[in-house]
């Protein structure tokens, strides 16, 4: 992405081409001025000496100023020296003064890389004070920090300091971020239904199915209850700086209020009603729930209830979408376009393995319902049992298809205050599907940029600018069928049948 210019770079750039006019205008009158003159003798050295001194005069005042407004070219063909575009814009969104030491080791051409990029974020915004220290060079400026690591940025504002560790110009303008916030954010996940762990980590975990791996609605009919991990959001999630921490509901009785957002990921077994009736109270207090409910989960009488409070209805169906997919499981829905709403704003192409479709009802009053994500026109849904059915009973054929191919909906962005008395302001996000935020699924295409998206909507961020740790993963290109479909008419088909044409039109030609 090409950067923009910020204010004080316009600034520079207009100082450099005053330095530029001041150079010409000495060309120019070195050019035009006489080297001779009718003056006598201390007149015409008089003259003379006026002219040196004004040149240099000149010169080294424009020298002089331009070195306090430094321009910064880079004109490497990959912006290696330039910092990246979100980086950028967390500079320029300050609005209270950063300070920012940077201390690189001098041998490191990865840290002396880093030295630049901060270098060019401090002249970005005067507001972010940018100073870099070479510990080996001046041992007693790091001493006095405190700081006895290489390659570390030390960020101070309003009595509060963070240590980042790293080269990466994102790590530190998440920093930034973080030294600027004010107040904890906790993010609690609800665990005892047999959710995603949290504490997973691996990269690729599996429900097993009766017949083979996969992530649709046959995934529903497990045999072993090996679930994928979510250590990934959750490392992704503490990079930022949100406190992650764990909470089962059956024990507690209720939320705990310190937490700012409350995420349930992939439940496999019902609540009890008082699971349910915590939900409620979380929500009057003016909670924020981000709810992933899988295939797999059955709602139990008391949440669906809340549920059509909100103006949602969780169907036992999946989406099937034939035009829009990844690689050949057409219920595997792929996404590219997306509704308007702060959560989808910076969201490009995302997946979901084995989606189960909401059906938007009038919410309560006071309640606003905002469809987030659907499928394309082609989607249609196909009912599918219930879990304990399917263990209960034995495998049938497929159901039938249900309804016209419609754009479904299956997540769903919520706020407002319930009809209760004393009731706050909430947020809620409802979405039919949790492996799009497992390990093995988190870190491709934009799936990580939604998820945390929905979070920073959640816990009232959602004005800060986009910017997350990169989630290291094996190079590969991910294409929906109808890319794969093009490309294959392309290169399969076109090109060859383009390559026949011409050796025909020169044999004709030359016969």
């Amino acid at each position: 992405m090409e950067q923009g210019l910020g204010h004080q770079e316009i600034i520079n750039l207009l100082w450099f081409a005053g330095w530029l006019l001041a150079v010409a205008v000495l060309f120019v009158l070195a050019l035009r001025l006489p080297l001779q003159t009718r003056l006598r003798r201390w007149g015409a050295r008089l003259y003379i000496a006026f002219v040196v001194v004004a040149a240099i005069a000149v010169a080294v005042l424009a020298n002089f100023s331009l070195s306090f407004h430094d321009v910064h070219l880079d004109l490497t063909r990959e912006k290696v020296f330039t910092p990246s575009a979100r980086a950028l814009d967390v500079v320029d969104r300050l609005q209270r003064p950063v300070k920012l030491t940077y201390f690189y080791q001098g041998q490191d051409q990865s840290a002396r890389r880093a030295r630049e990029i901060v270098e060019v974020m401090g002249r970005r915004n005067p507001l972010l004070q940018v100073r870099t220290i070479d510990p080996d060079r001046q041992p007693t400026l790091a001493q006095t920090a405190g700081v006895k690591v290489y390659n570390a940025a030390l960020l101070e504002a309003e009595g509060r300091r963070i240590l980042v560790r790293g080269t990466d110009e994102n790590e530190i303008a998440i920093g930034i971020q973080r030294v600027l916030r004010e107040r904890v954010v906790t993010i609690c996940y609800i665990e005892g239904h047999n959710e995603f762990p949290v504490d997973n980590f691996e990269f690729h975990t599996h429900f097993e199915g009766s017949l083979a791996h996969s992530h649709n609605e046959s995934d529903s009919a497990v045999v072993q209850m090996t679930g994928h991990g979510i250590g990934r959001m959750r490392r992704a999630l503490e990079g930022l700086g949100y406190d992650v921490r764990k909470i089962a509901l059956a024990g507690q009785g209720a939320i705990p209020d310190d937490c700012s957002v409350t995420i349930d990921a992939g439940p496999r077994t019902t609540y009890l009603p008082a699971e349910s009736g915590a939900l409620e109270a979380y929500l009057r207090q003016g909670g924020s729930l981000l709810l992933m409910y899988d295939l797999g989960f059955v709602l139990e009488p008391q949440l669906k209830k809340l549920m059509r409070t909100l103006g949602v209805h969780f169907q036992q169906a999946v989406i099937v979408d034939p035009q829009s997919h990844y690689s050949t499981d057409p219920e595997m829905v792929a996404v590219t376009a997306y509704e308007r709403h702060p959560i989808t704003k910076n969201v490009a192409f995302t997946f979901y393995p084995g989606v189960r479709p909401l059906e938007l009802l009038p919410p309560a009053a006071g309640i606003q319902t905002f469809a987030l994500i659907s499928g394309s026109g082609e989607s249609y849904i196909k009912p599918v049992a219930a879990v304990a059915q399917r263990q209960l009973a034995p495998e049938r054929p497929s159901a039938a298809v249900q309804g016209k191919p419609q754009p479904h909906v299956f997540a769903a962005a919520i706020e407002g205050k319930l009809p209760l008395p004393d009731s706050r302001p909430f947020r809620a996000v409802l979405i039919g599907d949790g492996d799009f935020a497992s390990n093995s699924f988190l870190p491709y295409m934009s799936n990580s940029d939604l998820a945390l998206s929905m979070v920073r909507w959640l816990a009232r961020e959602e004005n800060n600018t986009p910017i997350a740790s990169r989630i290291p993963v094996p190079s590969m290109i991910l294409l929906t069928k109808r890319q794969m479909q093009e490309i294959f008419l392309v290169v399969e088909v076109l090109l060859p049948l383009l390559v026949i044409a011409l050796g025909g039109f020169i044999w004709w030609r030359r016969r």
